[in-house]
C-alpha cells in the first residue's frame, strides 16, 4: 500500500467524558446518576484515561501513529462559574508534555458534548448567556496552554443538536418499527436510546428541576431549536477570536458530523436541503477557520419521500451504521467543493467486535483520503475513532469503536491489530 508522508498525521481519537472516568461536575454525570435516565449505565471510571493517559499514549505512539486528538474537560476546569481548578489545567498540560515526549502531535478540542452542571442551570445550549461563558473558560484555557499547541478545534460536532432534533422529530411522528426492537437510528453519528428518551420525558422533567433547577435539560446533545444553532455558531466564533488573540500561532477549527448524502432518484431537492441543513449553512460562521474536522461513519440514502433504510443485506456496525467507509471519500470532496482551509479528518471509525472489518474498513477509508490528495485536496490529517474501546454515551460500553480494548476490571489495555495495521501507513 502507498504510505502517507511524513507529515501527515495518522492518530487517533478520544473524547475526556467517555475515557477519563470521574466526570463528576459535568451535565453528563449527573445525568447518568439521575433515576429517569436515558444512559444505559453511567461512566463511573470509564477507562481510567485520567490516570493512565501515559500509558495509552506510548502505546499509540510504539504503533507508530503521530497525533493524538483529544479533550479537555470544561466540567474539570471551571467546576464552578468563574472559579478555575489551576490543577486540572496542570494536568492538561502534563498530557500535552507527554505526547510531544512521545513524538505526537495534540490535536485539543476544547468541547466535546459534555459541560459543566452549572452550564445547564443557566439554560444550556439555548441560553445566549453561553457564548460569554464559553469564551471565557477558552480565554482562560488558551493563556494558560496556547504556547504548548499548534491545533485547537473550538467544540465538535456542532451540528449535532440540529441531527438529533430532525431523528427525534422524525420518531415522534412515526414511531419507527427498529425503535421499538431497541436500535438506534443509524442517521445521527452518537450512541443514543430516543425509544427510551420519549417514555422517560415526563417524569424526566420533574427529576431535572430537582437536579439543574431547570424543567429541560439544553445539554449539548439536546435536540437543538434555530436560535440554539445560532448560539452554538455565535459561541464559536467567540472562542476563535479569544484563542487568535491568546495564542495566534495556533490553527483553529471546529468539527462537523457528516454523511454521505446520496440522492436517489426523486430525491435531489431533499438531498440538497439536509447538506444544507448539515454544512452549508455553517460555512457563513467557519469561512474564516483555518481547517474543518470532518467526521464522518456512514452515508444516507435519500428519494422523494426522505431517508431511506440501510439497503436489504447490508452489513451493519455494532451501531446499527451501514459499513461504508467509502463515505469518507465523498465527504471529503463535498466539503472541499465549499471550504476554503485546511480538512483533518477528526473522526471516522466502526463500532464492532470483529477486528478485521475494523482493519477493512481503515483501509478503504484510508485509500479514499489518499485520492482525495492526490486530486490537490488538502488533507492534512485522519484521526480514527478511537483509540480506546470507551463509553458510547447513552448506549454505555456495548459498542466497542477502540483501536485497543480495555478490561474494565482490571482496566488492562489490549491493542488490537488495527492499532498496529493503522500505524502502518505513514510514511
Amino acid at each position: 500500500m502507498p504510505k502517507f508522508a511524513p507529515d501527515f498525521f495518522i492518530g487517533a481519537a478520544t473524547a475526556a467524558h467517555q475515557v477519563e472516568g470521574n466526570n463528576t461536575n459535568s451535565d453528563c454525570w449527573a445525568m447518568e446518576h439521575m433515576v429517569h435516565t436515558s444512559f444505559a449505565e453511567p461512566s463511573n471510571d470509564a477507562v481510567d484515561h485520567y490516570q493512565r493517559y501515559e500509558e495509552d499514549i506510548r502505546l499509540l505512539a510504539q504503533a507508530g501513529l503521530n497525533a493524538y486528538r483529544f479533550s479537555l474537560e470544561w466540567a474539570r476546569i471551571e467546576p464552578q462559574e468563574g472559579v478555575f481548578d489551576e490543577a486540572e489545567i496542570e494536568h492538561y498540560r502534563d498530557v500535552i508534555r507527554c505526547c510531544k515526549e512521545n513524538g505526537i502531535e495534540p490535536i485539543v478540542t476544547l468541547h466535546h458534548f459534555s459541560s459543566p452542571k452549572w452550564i445547564i442551570s443557566k439554560g444550556g445550549w439555548e441560553a445566549d448567556s453561553i457564548v460569554a461563558d464559553f469564551g471565557r473558560y477558552v480565554r482562560y484555557v488558551m493563556e494558560q496552554l496556547g504556547s504548548e499547541l499548534h491545533y485547537v478545534c473550538t467544540i465538535n460536532e456542532a451540528n449535532m443538536g440540529i441531527q438529533v432534533a430532525a431523528i427525534a422529530e422524525r420518531y415522534k411522528k412515526q414511531m419507527m418499527a427498529k425503535m421499538s426492537a431497541g436500535k438506534t437510528d443509524g442517521t445521527v453519528q452518537v450512541g443514543m436510546n430516543l425509544e427510551k428518551m420519549m417514555e422517560n420525558m415526563k417524569a424526566a422533567a420533574q427529576e431535572t428541576m430537582e437536579v439543574f433547577g431547570v424543567a429541560k435539560c439544553e445539554n449539548f446533545t439536546s435536540p437543538r431549536t434555530p436560535h440554539g444553532d445560532e448560539i452554538v455558531m455565535e459561541a464559536h466564533k467567540a472562542a476563535r477570536a479569544a484563542i487568535r488573540e491568546a495564542a495566534p500561532h495556533v490553527k483553529v477549527g471546529l468539527t462537523l458530523s457528516l454523511h454521505d448524502i446520496q440522492a436517489l432518484s426523486g430525491g435531489e431537492e431533499n438531498a440538497a436541503r439536509e447538506w444544507a441543513e448539515e454544512f452549508t449553512h455553517y460555512l457563513p460562521a467557519i469561512r474564516d477557520d483555518d481547517f474543518l474536522g470532518v467526521q464522518n461513519y456512514t452515508r444516507s440514502r435519500i428519494d422523494a419521500t426522505g431517508s431511506l433504510p440501510t439497503p436489504e443485506g447490508a452489513e451493519l456496525t455494532q451501531m446499527d451504521y451501514e459499513f461504508y467507509p467509502e463515505a469518507l471519500e465523498h465527504v471529503i470532496r463535498k466539503v472541499a467543493a465549499d471550504f476554503p482551509g485546511d480538512l483533518i479528518v477528526t473522526e471516522n471509525g466502526i463500532a464492532t467486535a470483529d477486528d478485521s472489518r475494523r482493519v477493512e474498513f481503515i483501509r478503504r477509508a484510508l485509500a479514499g483520503v489518499q485520492n482525495c490528495i492526490a486530486d490537490g485536496i488538502p488533507v492534512k490529517g485522519y484521526c480514527h475513532w478511537s483509540l480506546l474501546d470507551n463509553f458510547e454515551w447513552q448506549k454505555g460500553y456495548s459498542m466497542t469503536f477502540g483501536l485497543i480494548a480495555v478490561d474494565r476490571t482490571t482496566q488492562t489495555r489490549h491493542p488490537k491489530g488495527s492499532l498496529a495495521y493503522l500505524g502502518s501507513w505513514r510514511g
